[in-house]
């Protein structure tokens, strides 16, 4: 082979190897994100509610803040299979790209290189590992009223402050249809 070809597909092999080690490496990441969700419900019934949503995925109240009026809820977060495996054949693929661009530079090892693939799973062990963390969730209900609606009443609402992964975020605002507030 033609040694411009083989050093820049070397250089392609190297970069896609670093990527997906990066890429392994931030699926364990914590994407934590603070919202402010608004519900026109108030009081006891939705308190009760978040209390019945937090119970159903697995939270327990860890505290109570009284000065704040804030609720921190714990759980395990689980780790995806289909995730795990994906990574881990992201992995093997990436071995035997890499293998592939070793063969040309040891003939001698080119029977042995494909091996390489054995280390794959370490990848979604290391997923596994690495994701199934315990994992907070802040809450703080308030009284909001919004000032830029124009209804009658002014009818106030309640303001929730929640401290949360991104995904329980969209989960939570998916199961209890509240609305995002605009900050901007």
């Amino acid at each position: 082979m033609q040694i411009p070809v083989l050093s820049s597909t070397a250089l392609l092999t190297i970069l896609m190897s670093m990527l997906a080690a990066l890429f392994i490496r931030a699926s364990t990441k914590d994407r934590i994100q603070v919202a402010k969700l608004v519900t026109p419900q108030q009081g006891e019934p939705l308190l009760e509610q978040i209390q019945q949503y937090f119970t159903q995925r697995a939270y327990r109240i860890a505290g109570v803040d009284a000065v704040k009026n804030q609720v921190t809820y714990e759980g395990l977060v689980r780790p995806s299979i289909f995730l795990a495996i994906f990574l881990t054949l992201l992995a093997a693929i990436g071995l035997l790209c890499l293998a592939l661009m070793l063969s040309f530079s040891w003939r001698d090892a080119t029977p042995f290189l494909p091996g390489l693939v054995v280390f794959a799973p370490l990848a979604g062990i290391f997923y596994w590992r690495k994701s199934a963390r315990p994992e907070q969730v802040l809450l703080q209900v308030e009284t909001f009223v919004n000032s830029e609606e124009t209804t009658p009443a002014d009818k106030p609402q309640s303001l929730l402050t929640v401290t949360a992964h991104r995904d329980e975020l969209a989960e939570l605002q998916r199961s209890l249809h509240l609305t995002l507030l605009d900050t901007d």
